[in-house]
């Protein structure tokens, strides 16, 4: 069954949870994803048989929480994230990140680390709204979201396309992680496809080279693509959960 939660800005967020043993996980899913895909639904599934606590749920402009999704900006789904595992969670968790889901993931690490036990980022996309939109965008495409506040872009998912907003781009700009120290304190398991044209390996390989941590590994799988949702990569990421969970690089040691 759904549940909701009203946070402090008046969003209406939808999330599933299952109540287990701590520390528990929490999924955040990716840009315009919601908490039904594959991944989430495998880990809630592994979570439960485990009898271990997961959380997974939609941002606002996402899914089934409320609000319209081109209104919507990075600031407002971190905002999001922190609401759910403040209101929803106790004690550190761990936080498993999917291509946008990963850029919160180390916002939320930044803001509340006491909160987070470790980390894995699949295909993590941190400041992609800058690097990879902004960055991308030919001088025609940065004329029209300045003027008309907006650009529309072709999709590899969708016959729709995606719509980019100036707020988007904007707001990001406040909540880049690359641009400055980056201290993740707790085991961090980065997850990538050599094959993904979205996120490619050189976002992976930039985001292993700025952070910081005693603990940071980036696995990197040959001929995956974005989804990362085959039946191996599944279980890397499990995997990796369980590495965590574990105590991380002492238990490789031990």
């Amino acid at each position: 069954m759904t549940n909701y939660l009203s946070t402090a800005q008046g969003r209406r967020i939808a999330y599933h949870q299952t109540i287990g043993q701590d520390p528990g996980v929490v999924f955040l899913g990716g840009f315009r994803s919601d908490m039904e895909g594959t991944k989430a639904l495998y880990l809630e599934d592994w979570a439960k048989s485990q009898g271990r606590a997961f959380l997974r749920f939609d941002y606002s402009g996402h899914g089934q929480s409320s609000g319209a999704f081109l209104d919507g900006a990075i600031g407002d789904w971190f905002e999001d994230a922190l609401a759910v595992i403040a209101a929803l969670t106790n004690g550190p968790q761990v936080l498993v990140g999917s291509s946008m889901g990963g850029w919160i993931s180390l916002l939320v690490a930044k803001t509340i680390p006491e909160r987070v036990a470790g980390l894995v980022g699949i295909a993590a996309a941190p400041d992609f709204t800058e690097d990879s939109m902004w960055g991308g965008f030919s001088d025609v495409q940065k004329l029209a979201l300045t003027e008309q506040g907006r650009v529309e872009l072709p999709s590899d998912y969708s016959d729709e396309p995606y719509v980019i907003t100036r707020r988007l781009i904007e707001e990001g700009r406040n909540r880049l992680v690359l641009r400055s120290r980056l201290s993740l304190p707790f085991p961090v398991r980065l997850l990538q496809g050599t094959a993904d044209t979205d996120v490619p390996v050189s976002v992976a390989l930039r985001l292993l080279d700025h952070a910081e941590g005693p603990d940071i590994r980036l696995t990197l799988s040959k001929g995956d693509d974005h989804r990362f949702s085959t039946p191996s990569c599944l279980s890397m990421i499990t995997a990796a959960i369980d590495d965590i969970l574990a105590g991380g690089k002492d238990a490789a040691i031990r």
